[in-house]
């Protein structure tokens, strides 16, 4: 006959809260000095002397122990609960699984408390009370046997084999349906859920087939079952909430489809926590029951992460487009680190949840990792010299997401920032990982931060241009720069400033106020084309890369050479006035009269009316 399991395989929160409420109200050294009514007499509990300091008194000899667990019970009994902190220490589960320790020794304790008040009267003067001696049986059964024996902490516990043989002793008084002798009687079902279904199995399928009795081979199943349809019924549940929260706007078969994908770990979690919740149920051996539970709680944990990591996509995504809305570029900086932040966040909380369920230490962990504290500090240089770039990164704000940096020998535009690394769009579309450590000690040229964008170039004319008309040329270029939107105002140059071999070379300095390249480059052309009308319109023609070649035969007078004329300071304002008002028609001509400034470049598939012309993007 299989052994009875105990109560479940979590630490359920009400008996947490209980068991910590009897340890705040249990003061230390009491119990072992209580006289527990109706158990042969009213001697002490035990006796403190020679008992090693670190021993509770309460647990320093064999009739301490006994006084102890049976008077803790006796108060669970009444309804005291928190009792049970003072009787489960008295068991010895060593040779328990840490996965099940809380769950069985509550079982354990109610059974072998049972079994004590239906086998035999107990009289605490027939008990050792030395702190030292040889183990003591209190009763022997074909079940096995209650014994108290000196652990190597120095208390007396109840020993492991007790309490392999407490769920076995149970069941034979409940067989043979044995009077009680003494103590208070207890609802064992009301701690030992597997008792209560047990109860109401037929005799019939409690026998034992292979490896487990019948009706736990048919609880398994039902309790799979069970737990699909928890499955399904979560993911259902959820996709309603959803509809009626767009019950304005349908969502369509493709909508509902990724809405059952992203809400599949939240079926997984509502599966597990079923058969977290029914194992407890079934009274498996120890084996199969620690090997089911670590499965639902490891199942429990991924799915618990995997849907923590969907919502934080979603937060992600409402925070992109939140972010997009404003002007400011620093919260497209720090959505990407939020998201990250977040999700490594749910990942330690998942991995101490899935330590704290599975009962391990990870105190030791830490400290191990402390004694190679050397290896790890030089495993985590890198690390934390990235960690620090990416902070110095938002704190002096070096650049934002979507700036054109240019950082040693790499340029492009920043794509995304995280913790470790900075990813830059090179503008052969290349992808660059750049570690944030480098940034600490490399020089940032951030192109994207410029007020001005400068532009220098020279226009060449030809040599035979008349002074007037090249006063004229320059005079007009300028109030065309006055007049563009996206010129810099407050300082350019346009100045004749070069005798070239083959031309006269103006030359032309200015800087564009733009948000971005594209932009610069739209408004470059639209002035370049304004000057080339102008320079149509005076009569100024470009010079092209030529050589005249002269041949003078000897002898022959040299050509004689018209005096350059003199220009007055009236003829100069007149030819000034004259580049101003032509190109003012220019600009009028081309719809920048009112000096109205067009938005920055945005990039689309097809311009509106193409796109109404071909019929899409209509409706």
């Amino acid at each position: 006959m299989t052994t009875p399991s105990p109560a479940e395989p979590t630490r359920l929160p009400a008996l947490t809260a209980l068991v910590l409420a009897g340890l705040l109200i249990a003061a230390p050294g009491t119990w072992g000095q209580e006289i527990v009514p109706g158990l042969g007499g009213d001697e002490p509990a035990s006796t403190t002397e020679d008992v090693a300091p670190h021993v509770p008194a309460e647990r320093a000899t064999a009739r301490a122990t006994m006084l102890t667990f049976l008077g803790a019970m006796d108060d669970v009994a009444r309804g005291l609960e928190g009792r049970l902190a003072d009787a489960v220490p008295c068991l010895d589960l060593s040779e328990v699984s840490t996965i099940l320790r809380d769950e069985v020794g509550v079982a354990t304790a109610i059974q072998l408390k049972e079994a004590i008040n239906h086998l035999e009267y107990v009289s605490s003067w027939n008990i050792p009370n030395e702190p030292d001696g040889a183990p003591w049986t209190f009763v022997t059964r074909p079940e096995g046997r209650i014994t108290l024996a000196r652990s190597d902490t120095g208390e007396w516990l109840f020993t492991a084999d007790t309490v392999a043989a407490a769920p076995l002793l149970f069941a034979s008084i409940k067989a043979l349906d044995l009077d009680r002798l003494d103590g208070e009687a207890m609802d064992v079902s009301r701690f030992v859920r597997s008792q209560l279904l047990r109860d109401l199995v037929p005799e019939s399928l409690q026998q034992e087939g292979f490896l487990l009795e019948h009706w736990q081979w048919l609880a398994l199943l039902t309790l799979a079952f069970v737990g699909v349809v928890a499955d399904k019924l979560a993911i259902s549940l959820l996709l309603l909430i959803l509809l009626a929260a767009f019950r304005k706007r349908p969502l369509n078969d493709e909508h509902r489809a990724e809405a059952r994908i992203n809400l599949r770990p939240s079926g997984l979690v509502a599966m597990s926590l079923v058969w977290l919740g029914g194992i407890s149920f079934l009274d498996l051996p120890a084996l199969a029951h620690v090997y089911l539970v670590v499965a639902s709680q490891f199942v429990l944990a991924v799915s618990g992460v995997w849907g923590s990591y969907r919502l934080t996509n979603i937060l992600g995504e409402f925070l992109t487009q939140w972010a997009e809305r404003t002007e400011s570029t620093l919260d497209d900086l720090l959505v990407p680190l939020v998201v990250k932040s977040l999700k490594l966040f749910i990942t330690v909380l998942g991995i101490i949840f899935f330590a704290d369920r599975m009962a391990i230490e990870l105190a030791p962990l830490l400290t191990g990792l402390g004694l190679g504290g050397l290896a790890f500090a030089l495993a985590a240089k890198d690390f934390v010299g990235n960690l620090f770039g990416s902070v110095m990164v938002i704190a002096d704000r070096t650049f934002q997401v979507g700036d054109w940096v240019v950082i040693g020998d790499i340029e492009g535009t920043i794509e995304q920032v995280g913790f470790r690394s900075t990813r830059i769009r090179t503008f052969y579309n290349s992808l660059i990982t750049l570690p944030n450590s480098n940034l600490i000690t490399s020089s940032v040229d951030n192109l994207g931060r410029r007020r001005y964008r400068r532009w220098r170039t020279t226009l060449s004319v030809t040599y035979d241009t008349p002074p007037g008309k090249i006063e004229a040329f320059c005079e007009g270029i300028r109030e065309l720069v006055r007049k563009h939107p996206y010129t810099r105002k407050d300082y350019f140059q346009v100045y004749l400033n070069a005798f070239a071999p083959a031309s006269l070379d103006v030359l032309l300095y200015i800087f564009f106020s733009t948000p971005d390249w594209s932009t610069e480059l739209r408004e470059r052309q639209r002035l370049m084309l304004d000057i080339m009308r102008l320079a149509r319109q005076l009569g100024v023609e470009f010079a092209f890369p030529t050589q005249t070649l002269h041949v003078v035969q000897a002898g022959d007078p040299a050509p004689e050479q018209e005096p350059a004329p003199f220009m007055s300071q009236r003829e100069i304002s007149q030819a000034s006035l004259k580049g101003r008002r032509s190109a003012r028609e220019i600009l009028s001509a081309f719809n920048l009269g009112d000096e109205s400034k067009p938005p920055p470049v945005r990039f689309d598939v097809a311009p509106e009316e193409d796109r109404g012309e071909s019929g899409e993007g209509e409706g």
